[in-house]
């Protein structure tokens, strides 16, 4: 795969993923169309429409940061709060930052005020544990999404990953995620012609080893070139969520071959 067609494929997946963030708003019409047709108008057109999808200027998050911080200052705790802690939530805002920023907001604007915010905070992230933050944080640091669980395929891996298919046409992507010390089995990508695979690290740090030779790291941009037909495992370093691109090439008679797990006294010799 040459150098041009790989910034092809990271400008129309990075376009897309960000165009998927655009944000559309009803509530003004929904409430208030028939009696205030005009604020209605102003708040779901210019406000959401327009000032919230400026993300070349300030993302959702940041953007959130600043408006639950402005609603909570002034004392503000009805529904309107409500609904910003829970686009902040949406918008990458883990538990443990939004204990952090409103404390610190109570310094500033009232020890009243941020308990009557925690109180509402605490229901937005009833749900939330700290594995869920540590998640988050990482689908902060890629701009291709985490996806579900990566069931189908658990029994070849050791840990907990994540799958999300990014492309089913032309060559078939999927960013794989690994939660640390997450790894796959051994395998070989068979092929009688062709064949192989294609890694590229996006986010985190992770391991990929050949048999008979010495783990590489990967850390985002790292290409890896697997050839069909060669024993071989990849997965995140013990301290790091890791992700990569995984790139299928075409082939005649491919077929993919799990074999036995990596165990804990190899994937150890290669932290000390």
């Amino acid at each position: 795969m040459n150098k041009a067609l790989l910034i092809s494929i990271f400008t129309i997946l990075t376009f897309n993923a960000m165009a998927q963030k655009k944000i559309v708003q009803t509530a003004g019409r929904n409430q208030l169309g028939t009696f205030a047709p005009k604020f209605a108008e102003l708040n779901d057109d210019i406000l959401f429409g327009e000032v919230w999808n400026r993300t070349d200027k300030l993302n959702l998050r940041d953007r959130s940061l600043v408006t639950i911080t402005s609603l909570i200052s002034q004392g503000i705790t009805d529904n309107s709060l409500t609904f910003h802690l829970q686009s902040a939530r949406k918008n990458g805002i883990t538990r443990t930052e939004i204990a952090e920023i409103i404390t610190h907001i109570g310094f500033y604007a009232g020890w009243p005020k941020a308990w009557a915010a925690f109180n509402l905070a605490k229901e937005v992230w009833a749900e939330d544990t700290v594995g869920e933050d540590e998640k988050a944080k990482f689908q902060r640091e890629t701009i291709f999404p985490i996806g579900e669980p990566n069931t189908a395929y658990a029994k070849y891996f050791i840990g907990t990953s994540y799958l999300a298919p990014i492309s089913q046409e032309q060559i078939k992507i999927s960013n794989v995620t690994f939660e640390p010390r997450c790894r796959n089995n051994w395998h070989i990508h068979k092929a009688t012609t062709g064949g192989g695979q294609m890694l590229i690290g996006v986010a985190g740090q992770g391991w990929y080893q050949e048999e008979g030779k010495p783990a590489i790291n990967i850390f985002p941009g790292t290409v890896i070139h697997i050839p069909a037909n060669v024993k071989h495992w990849h997965g995140a370093t013990a301290d790091s969520w890791f992700a990569h691109l995984a790139f299928e090439i075409p082939g005649e008679a491919t077929s993919n071959e799990w074999l036995e797990p990596v165990t804990d006294e190899q994937y150890n010799k290669l932290h000390k």
